[in-house]
């Protein structure tokens, strides 16, 4: 089995991936090890000293750090912990399910028809180009004019995150719905 590895934007981040269907449909965010306990293999990857996030998508894996280690001693622990994870066979969460993060807001009254067009957009324009980049993004929210995200796997913490927040997504919202005046991220 051969594992890729791309760098991220964000330095405590790095996407591997293994060239088969990691989570297929859906994707799996967990932060902590007890948030681990349904994925085999993101607590096989949080038993590595020095993980301090993982992300699965459908096709890759992204893997944060903590700050004080460094991706030359961790990299091929984390590609044995992958290795071993797909050679076991097993699932990469139980029930092959993916995260239920459905939860959200929006204003009384908002047209939903606004609400569907920010939704097509961001899954059609925004999300591909942050999978590429080992993350996610997820509508939460549109109140008063401000549209609320949630940013995950490489995304979360990002450096650029700031950047890519307001100078892509909040351009583009705006340009195409009038009614968005700014974007804002949410935890």
């Amino acid at each position: 089995m051969f594992i890729q590895t791309e760098e991220t934007p964000n330095p405590a981040t790095l996407k591997f991936l293994p060239g088969r269907d990691v989570m297929g449909a859906g994707v799996a965010d967990f932060t902590s090890s007890d948030a681990a306990e349904r994925s085999p293999l993101a607590k096989s990857l949080f038993a590595l000293d020095g993980v301090k996030g993982v992300f699965l998508g459908s096709d890759f894996i992204t893997v944060t750090k903590a700050e004080e280690k460094s991706w030359q001693t961790m990299k091929p622990m984390i590609l044995g912990a992958v290795m071993d994870h797909f050679t076991s066979g097993q699932a990469a969460v139980g029930g092959g399910a993916g995260d239920d993060d459905t939860q959200e807001f929006n204003d009384d009254g908002i047209d939903p028809e606004i609400i569907s067009q920010i939704k097509e957009l961001l899954d059609t324009r925004v999300r591909p180009a942050v999978a590429q980049d080992g993350g996610d993004i997820i509508y939460k929210g549109f109140k008063s004019g401000t549209v609320y995200l949630h940013m995950r796997g490489s995304c979360s913490g990002c450096p650029s995150s700031t950047a890519t927040l307001k100078m892509g997504i909040e351009n583009m919202l705006r340009h195409y719905v009038p009614e968005v005046l700014q974007v804002e991220a949410i935890n």
